[in-house]
């Protein structure tokens, strides 16, 4: 008997059987400018960082989602734009044969989790390819930014995830 492979990873033998599967992981959009280059490098003030961090899920069939995990780091040298730095990077995941609550809590933390350190290598690539210091992205607790999205929906009345679609958004 031989189990079919996608991936690497043993598909399940029947549709129902619950499996979460990594199908593809790629970038999908990046950016870097340096609007004030080359007098930028020449400026000696302390830096100042913004950080924007966005996720999006989008279903594309009855057992896979797109998770797309966004990040936007501005730096600021006084008052001129140092840099700014834009990578959306994405994975495509299988879920089968899950309960609502646990296709979203995937998508809203695993998920994330996974595309993280891909997001975090290249803005780090990206800064020092454009002449700065290394930037190193701190961790960051998909798990706790889910549960604060949980109170929210809940204190909002949209709490109940049996008939809605999965969001996922930490």
């Amino acid at each position: 008997m031989s189990d079919e492979t996608t991936n690497g990873a043993i598909a399940p033998a029947e549709a129902n059987t619950p499996a979460f599967t990594v199908e593809k992981i790629y970038v999908k959009d990046v950016s870097f400018e340096v609007p004030g280059a080359p007098a930028i490098y020449s400026e000696n003030v302390q830096p100042e960082l913004q950080l924007n961090l966005n996720q999006r899920v989008q279903r594309l069939n009855e057992n896979a989602f797109e998770v797309v995990l966004g990040v936007t780091l501005t730096c600021k040298a006084g008052d001129k734009i140092a840099y700014v730095a834009e990578v959306q990077q994405a994975g495509v995941f299988g879920l089968v044969g899950l309960e609502p609550q646990a296709v979203d809590g995937l998508l809203g933390t695993q998920c994330p989790n996974i595309l993280f350190p891909y997001i975090r290598q290249l803005l780090s690539d990206l800064i020092q390819a454009g002449g700065f210091p290394p930037f190193f992205l701190q961790p960051i607790n998909f798990d706790g930014l889910y549960a604060e999205t949980l109170r929210q929906r809940a204190a909002q009345g949209d709490g109940e995830l049996a008939n809605t679609e999965p969001a996922g958004n930490a």
